[in-house]
């Protein structure tokens, strides 16, 4: 009995600890028809920066981070004659959302029949948030065959600045490139 007890606590904290996250969506696709187990070594492409927002610090961040994780997986970085190129684009769009809520109130009508009026009145109230939605882009191309092999995005609502850019940014392109290479089934 005991030994479910803890097993219980132990799935609740794994649980909460997960809930708890950066909040970023991760997906990715590849071409299946890739041997990803050739490629050996690495360049970066390009960096492209789409929309407002993105330091030259955020930018040498996100670049330090891919290659960390790359030297993790076994590859190097090789500018002269690669296997693969890696491209990364930042995305941010300014975004708002609007809903609206509204409240009937009044006399008569089919709930109160009572009143000589049967009309009803109300207020609509609008709330418009304003929030900016930010992703990150990783591309692998084949550097032989110039096609598009592998793509990771990462997608999250960025309400304020980044406060710990230097930890968040390592964490995001961590988890983009969890799925790097892909696992044979």
């Amino acid at each position: 009995m005991k030994s479910l007890f803890k097993l219980c606590v132990v799935l609740s904290a794994a649980i909460l600890l997960s809930s708890c996250g950066s909040g970023i969506k991760i997906s990715s696709d590849y071409d299946r028809t890739v041997e990803f187990s050739g490629y050996k070594t690495y360049s970066f492409y390009q960096f492209s920066d789409k929309g407002p927002g993105l330091s030259e610090l955020n930018r040498d961040r996100i670049i330090n981070s891919i290659k960390k994780e790359l030297e993790k997986k076994g590859l190097t970085e090789n500018n002269t004659n690669p296997d693969v190129l890696v491209n990364a684009t930042t995305i941010a769009k300014d975004k708002k959302q609007v809903t609206g809520t509204t409240n009937y109130y009044g006399y008569g009508g089919y709930y109160r029949p009572y009143s000589l009026s049967p009309g009803f009145s109300g207020t609509t109230t609008y709330n418009v948030y304003e929030y900016r939605d930010g992703s990150l882009i990783i591309d692998f191309i084949d550097a032989a065959t110039k096609k598009l092999v592998w793509q990771g995005t990462g997608n999250k609502e960025i309400d304020v600045p980044l406060k710990n850019a230097e930890t968040l940014i390592p964490e995001a392109v961590t988890k983009i490139l969890a799925g790097f290479p892909p696992k044979k089934k």
